[in-house]
């Protein structure tokens, strides 16, 4: 009897030859390697998640990096304050002919006016009484008339010495313009606030800023 022989089987059953049932190990390698797998794609797929998400809530798209100071991949270059957008060139007061007439009850109101104007520069036309159409019929400290040229040239200029004073165009053809003063006149504003006005008036204004 082989020593293989189960005891109290009594020979019946007898295990023979050189070759062994051999008990093996389970295949545990390639669910390690199938585990480690889904976990790179599960982080990888978590990554890609996460960096959307900041996308959106910082208002950028991947593309949109930086690729200079002050300007984006998509954008347009931040000019610096200090190189704005140029004004138009607005005429000096000296190239400003300004006729002064007076629509209130009060007298002397336009020649005074008038004396100031050209003190402070510009060239004095007509001085006097308010045409009949506008004789007592302006409300206001005065209101400043002229033809349709003078929006962007002798009007702006001429309303630094009398702050928010309206503005009409009639159908000249000169470029001389006229301050008519009105009820509520006192005086033209103070010189240095005006001179400050005017300095301002031919200053650079800001480019504004790029828009992604």
């Amino acid at each position: 009897m082989s020593m293989l022989t189960p005891p109290g089987m009594g020979g019946k059953y007898r295990i023979t030859g050189d070759k062994y049932p051999r008990m093996r190990r389970p295949r545990r390698r390639r669910r390690i390697v199938l585990a480690a797998g889904a976990a790179v794609v599960v982080l990888g797929a978590a990554g890609w998640g996460t960096l959307q998400l900041v996308d959106v809530f910082s208002g950028g798209s991947g593309d949109d990096t930086k690729t200079t100071a002050g300007r984006g991949a998509d954008c347009k270059p931040v000019v610096p304050l200090a190189t704005g957008t140029p004004v138009a060139a607005f005429p000096k007061p000296a190239q400003i002919t300004v006729n002064v007439y007076n629509a209130t009850p009060r007298s002397g109101l336009a020649k005074t006016t008038a004396d100031e104007l050209k003190k402070r520069g510009f060239v004095i036309g007509k001085v006097g009484n308010a045409p009949a159409a506008y004789d007592k019929k302006v409300p206001g400290a005065g209101l400043l008339l002229g033809g349709p040229g003078a929006t962007k040239g002798a009007f702006p200029v001429l309303g630094t010495q009398l702050k928010d004073a309206p503005t009409k165009t009639d159908p000249r053809a000169t470029a001389d313009v006229d301050l008519i003063i009105g009820t509520a006149f006192k005086t033209l504003d103070p010189k240095a606030t005006a001179d400050a006005a005017l300095t301002a008036l031919n200053k650079p204004k800001p480019a504004p800023a790029a828009k992604c």
